[in-house]
């Protein structure tokens, strides 16, 4: 590093304002390469961001080439699925079981609510199958179950529909068709974290017998004091 040549001291380099200490400017290196090849320039900065200027190296652009195909090839190999993964939804202590609460995860919109019924929180898609209102703007009924907000169709823990309140009660039991069902997300408490699988799919039911959400020791310690929270911060 011959940038650090210079015969002043370090702190005299930072603290003067009057004059700029010279450097070598000994960066710029060339890479010999054969003629016919063509050549891509790319900029590199050193790590050393006080004391350096931007390092131009020439890359034959037949090894760049070769280089990016090679990135993308070993990515293809080890693909990540989404959606085959626990994600945390909310801390229990920010849900109120008396009302759902909406979340979007993933992009995904779903409603988290208790059901009292079978002792347990519930993720659901946030839509209900018969006008696509948001579940979330309803609310808990009587008898434990979700209800739409909009005509009042009523859900159980298993997604079934259980109520129709326009239909007439001597006409066929439309309620129990598979189009009145909501898509069920399955969820676990974890940590004291509602978690979620991001796939309805009924061969992921039991996925937790499986595949558990990522243990945390100090979380499970009794002798660790842990503050839990909860914010939606947009990004990708």
């Amino acid at each position: 590093m011959e940038a650090y040549a210079s015969s002043a001291s370090l702190p005299s380099l930072i603290c003067s304002h009057r004059s700029k200490p010279k450097f070598a400017n000994s960066h710029s290196s060339s890479v010999p390469t054969a003629p016919s090849q063509p050549l891509l320039r790319t900029t590199t900065s050193s790590k050393f961001k006080l004391f350096s200027s931007p390092v131009s190296v020439e890359v034959p652009l037949e090894a760049a080439d070769a280089s990016a195909t090679a990135a993308f090839s070993s990515g293809d190999e080890e693909k990540f699925d989404w959606y085959s993964q626990w994600y945390p939804v909310m801390p229990v202590c920010d849900l109120d079981e008396r009302v759902p609460h909406a979340k979007k995860v993933l992009g995904m919109d779903v409603v988290v609510w208790w059901d009292r019924n079978e002792n347990a929180w519930k993720v659901f898609d946030d839509m209900c199958p018969h006008r696509l209102a948001p579940l979330s703007e309803g609310r808990i009924d009587p008898s434990g179950r979700l209800q739409c907000v909009y005509h009042g169709w009523c859900f159980d823990g298993s997604g079934d529909c259980k109520l129709i309140p326009q239909a007439p009660l001597d006409g066929p039991p439309v309620h129990t068709s598979k189009r009145a069902c909501v898509a069920v997300y399955p969820a676990i408490v974890h940590h004291d974290i509602v978690w979620f699988w991001p796939n309805s799919d009924p061969q992921y039911k039991d996925i937790f017998e499986k595949k558990k959400p990522p243990f945390i020791p100090e979380l499970g310690d009794p002798s660790f004091t842990k503050i839990i929270g909860n914010r939606d911060v947009p990004y990708g």
